[in-house]
């Protein structure tokens, strides 16, 4: 038996060179969303969709603030719209997105996900859309109170309003005056 510590992990990474880590990093923020899915389904299920929403809710708003504490180490916030652009960027659940699409204007953009892998394989296993604009609304927003407190959140379009022929969801980020 061997105990392997997190220096040699590390290692062990930095070995497998950067297509494979990309790789490997891509395929753990699926495997994360997979795990929130189950949860979902399983509560559902077991319970009600409203308790699930609930409790999803409740998690990402939890997630959204521990994410932007961390991505504030990984990466240097200088307070600018476009900033705060890449912090969203590199969150799990805009990574997770196969295809997004960045609409900048000035003092603001705006992010819609063309293909959301969580409401196309809810429709693929026939349970329908679900009403995600109160759990994402509440993770966004979250996210940006804790990364800078000058963004404001707005969404443009989110289930269960009806889908937009090219996006499932839309999000407006920009700066308000406090």
């Amino acid at each position: 038996m061997s105990t392997l510590t997190q220096e040699e992990d590390k290692k062990r990474l930095k070995d497998l060179g950067m297509e494979k880590l990309v790789e490997l990093f891509m395929n753990n923020i699926k495997t994360v969303w997979r795990v929130d899915g189950l949860y979902f389904q399983g509560i559902e299920k077991r319970f009600s969709q409203d308790s699930a929403r609930e409790i999803d809710r409740e998690s990402w708003e939890s997630i959204a603030r521990m994410e932007a504490k961390d991505l504030k180490k990984i990466f240097s916030y200088d307070g600018s719209i476009k900033s705060f652009e890449n912090m969203l960027l590199n969150t799990s659940w805009a990574l997770y997105q196969e295809e997004k699409k960045i609409v900048e204007k000035e003092n603001e953009f705006e992010f819609y996900v063309v293909h959301c892998r969580v409401q196309e394989a809810r429709v693929k296993k026939g349970l329908g859309v679900f009403p995600c604009k109160e759990v994402r609304y509440s993770y966004l927003k979250a996210f940006a109170d804790e990364l800078d407190k000058n963004v404001k959140v707005d969404v443009i379009s989110c289930p269960p309003d009806e889908k937009k022929p090219d996006y499932w969801c839309g999000w407006r980020f920009s700066f308000r005056k406090l």
